[in-house]
């Protein structure tokens, strides 16, 4: 019926046809122009442009052409392709750094810029980073060697300077203990040039190390050349092509090629599956990361921050943590870690007939090794209720690592900084003693958790003027014999009350300043709060210092922290004290 009236109505009024059409056209009209004005909205891409300036040294691919950047790579010994997006803010900001990198090694290095980002470049068609910038080193055929270090100059160039030359040579005793000493794992490889120009082996060696630097962007395994046979033989390396792995203190190891095939990548799997480290460079990337939760996770971590520069030929204050961390862990006292440390300290010593470690010979468990405690006399100062009185202790520190007393007491030489830890634990406690003025002997064992011994003793009572001395039947088991303290009352007498206990040494006042081998070395093994050290280079990473409790505007930038998450406990040396193997000696006998 609708039909039928439309069709008489059209035949009625045909005008009302032709509008209904002319109207049903425009609006057809009018989508299909809408339409196509929306398709003029997406503007296109802009041509690429160069990032790096015509003056650069880096050669600049800003169309993405990677044909071409393989073309050029083939013909170079050494190449760097620097992966870059013109919008990204850590490709423009790490565009300085690659240019002054390129400005020292362009002689040696051919440095080239891909724009990666451009859609109509191979570059975007062939490659699909996820993050931008990405830097590739070749040498010759072997790469890529992905560098994800920091984006600075100095790092980056000492990077490429690895990769061109991967090997150190050594050609002498002095440079052989350089290489030794050094706190990274060294692999030394022997070969004998003599006979052709290059002798079997050398090229997988070559290989193995720069497989290490693909494996490991830190470049924590060093690989050596030895080409001599007499210095060869100081390492046990008698055959021409065999490998030896440097441990400092279990025994070295020789490449076993019986067992495992003599490859590249067998011999980096091999040296990194039984490397020893002293100690581990940490290098945050600024994101979200659990690297500081999982290190610490490990144990008590003390983290040294100090300005590093990688270029520099020599490192003295590195030299002086490696003896630190060398001393504290040379449980055994090793003949072959007392060599290296007399060339780290540069002490002239005889030339040994053999650097290889001799079979260790286990000590004696310190637990069952009684040693004579060190005691010193503590005057307290004096309270106002007291003002006749001294508060007197004898502070014993019981040097063993149990709790067997020994049967017979002698006062030793004992060091300073033991007496001062215990001290330093006393005053906290000594609140005990303070407060009661009793004439009979008082005496306390303090438990201590973070030191080189167990635990210490004070045995204290309240003395006037005149009294003579301690006898032997009210001493402890840790004091010493009958000591007079007649003398000690005239020089306290003239002077000012302090709140500040006055500390008076059995043996002479000013001990030897310096770490006694009886004192450091070995700790790692006499305590069961081993520390894990870390380093951070303070140039990159201060704000983590700052974090720990470093100053803010510290003139030098050097600062050591110690964090024991299973204890709650954090520690902080004096940023006023210099960071030198005297401190760093002392925060591991007062903490670790």
């Amino acid at each position: 019926r609708g039909l039928r009236g439309a069709s008489l109505m059209a035949r009625r009024r045909p005008e009302l046809l032709c509008g209904a059409v002319a109207v049903g056209c425009a609006l057809i009209f009018a989508l299909k122009f809408t339409c196509s004005r929306a398709k003029d909205v997406i503007i296109p891409a802009k041509p690429p442009v160069s990032f790096f300036s015509s003056r650069s040294p880096v050669l600049d691919l800003f169309q993405g052409q990677l044909d071409y950047a393989e073309h050029v790579r083939r013909d170079s010994e050494v190449v760097l392709l620097f992966f870059y997006a013109p919008w990204c803010g850590q490709s423009i900001a790490a565009r300085a750094e690659i240019e002054q990198a390129a400005s020292q090694l362009s002689d040696q290095v051919l440095f080239v810029a891909v724009n990666c980002w451009w859609n109509q470049g191979k570059c975007r068609k062939q490659k699909h980073f996820f993050y931008f910038p990405v830097i590739h080193l070749y040498h010759r055929s072997f790469g890529p060697i992905e560098y994800r270090g920091p984006m600075s100059a100095v790092y980056i160039e000492k990077f490429v300077r690895r990769v061109m030359k991967p090997l150190l040579y050594i050609s002498s005793q002095s440079e052989l203990l350089d290489f030794l000493s050094n706190y990274e794992p060294g692999v030394l490889g022997y070969f004998e040039f003599s006979g052709s120009p290059q002798p079997p082996g050398y090229l997988t060696f070559f290989t193995a190390a720069l497989h290490s630097l693909k494996k490991d962007y830190l470049g924590t395994v060093r690989f050596g050349v030895i080409t001599n046979k007499h210095l060869a033989k100081l390492v046990s390396l008698v055959h021409s092509g065999s490998v030896y792995l440097h441990r400092h203190f279990n025994t070295s190891l020789i490449f076993p090629k019986e067992v495992m095939n003599f490859t590249a990548e067998n011999i980096y799997k091999w040296a990194s599956e039984n490397q020893e480290t002293l100690f581990r460079w940490l290098r945050p990337h600024g994101g979200k990361s659990l690297l500081l939760n999982n290190e610490l996770k490990k144990g008590p971590a003390l983290f040294l921050f100090i300005p590093f520069d990688p270029l520099a030929e020599r490192h003295p204050l590195l030299d002086e943590i490696t003896q630190v961390a060398l001393e504290y862990n040379n449980c055994h006292r090793d003949q072959v870690v007392e060599r290296l440390l007399q060339h780290l300290r540069r002490v002239e010593a005889p030339v040994f007939q053999s650097l290889a470690p001799e079979p260790l010979v286990p000590l004696p468990d310190a637990r069952l090794v009684a040693v004579s405690p060190c005691c010193n006399t503590v005057v307290l100062p004096q309270g106002p209720a007291f003002s006749k009185t001294h508060n007197v202790c004898e502070l014993c520190v019981n040097q063993t690592a149990g709790s067997t007393k020994p049967s017979s007491v002698s006062v030793p030489q004992c060091s300073f900084f033991d007496m001062a830890a215990a001290l330093d634990s006393f005053y906290l406690k000594e609140q005990t003693f303070y407060h009661v003025a009793s004439s009979t002997m008082e005496c306390s064992n303090f438990l201590t958790s973070y030191s080189p011994f167990s635990y210490y003793t004070a045995c204290c009572r309240t003395i006037t003027r005149g009294t003579a001395s301690f006898t032997g039947s009210e001493q402890d088991a840790f004091a010493p014999p009958a000591i007079t303290f007649s003398s000690l009352e005239k020089s306290c007498e003239a002077a000012t009350p302090s709140s500040i206990p006055h500390i008076e040494e059995n043996r002479y006042r000013f001990p030897e300043v310096g770490l006694t081998g009886t004192t450091f070395t070995g700790l790692s093994c006499r305590t069961n709060k081993t520390l894990n050290i870390y380093l951070l280079d303070s140039n990159l990473f201060w704000l983590y210092a700052e974090r720990l409790g470093a100053p803010s505007s510290a003139p030098v930038k050097e600062f050591a922290t110690i964090v024991d998450v299973k204890e709650e406990s954090h520690y902080i040396l004096d940023p006023k004290q210099a960071l030198m193997k005297f401190t760093l000696g002392t925060v591991g006998l007062l903490l670790a």
